[in-house]
C-alpha cells in the first residue's frame, strides 16, 4: 500500500511541477509568441508521454501485485481447506471412539435378560 501512496505522491508532484515549469517559461520567455507556442507544443507533448509511460509502469505494478494478492489467497484458502479436513477427520475418530465407549458402557449396565435384575460387577 506504501508503494501506491508514493507513486500516486510521484505522480501528482510530477504533474505540478510540469504545469509550473510551462508557466515559468511563459512568463519568462525571450523569444515570440510564436516560437514559445512551439516549446509548449514540444513541452506538453513530452509531458503527455512522460505521463503515459508513468502510467502504463503503474497498471503493470497494478497487475502484479493483484496476481501476487491472488496466489496468497489461494495458498490460504487450500491451507483452511487442509486444516478443516484435518480437523473433520479428529472430530470423526473421536466421534468413533465415544461411540464405542458408549456401547461398552450400556452392555456394562444394561440387564441381559428382561428377568435378570442383578447388576453385573464393575
Amino acid at each position: 500500500m506504501s508503494d501506491n501512496d508514493e507513486f500516486g505522491a510521484f505522480l501528482v508532484g510530477f504533474i505540478v511541477g510540469g504545469l509550473a515549469g510551462a508557466a515559468a517559461a511563459l512568463l519568462l520567455a525571450p523569444q515570440s509568441g510564436e516560437e514559445t507556442r512551439a516549446i509548449i507544443k514540444e513541452r506538453s507533448i513530452e509531458l503527455r508521454d512522460k505521463a503515459g509511460a508513468e502510467a502504463e509502469e503503474a497498471w503493470k505494478r497494478a497487475e502484479a501485485i493483484a496476481i501476487d494478492a491472488r496466489q496468497r489467497a489461494d495458498d490460504l484458502a487450500r491451507q483452511a481447506m487442509a486444516q478443516g479436513e484435518e480437523i473433520s477427520l479428529k472430530a470423526r475418530e473421536r466421534g468413533k471412539e465415544f461411540m464405542e465407549s458408549a456401547k461398552e458402557t450400556a452392555k456394562k449396565v444394561a440387564p441381559r435378560k428382561k428377568g435378570d435384575t442383578e447388576l453385573p460387577a464393575a
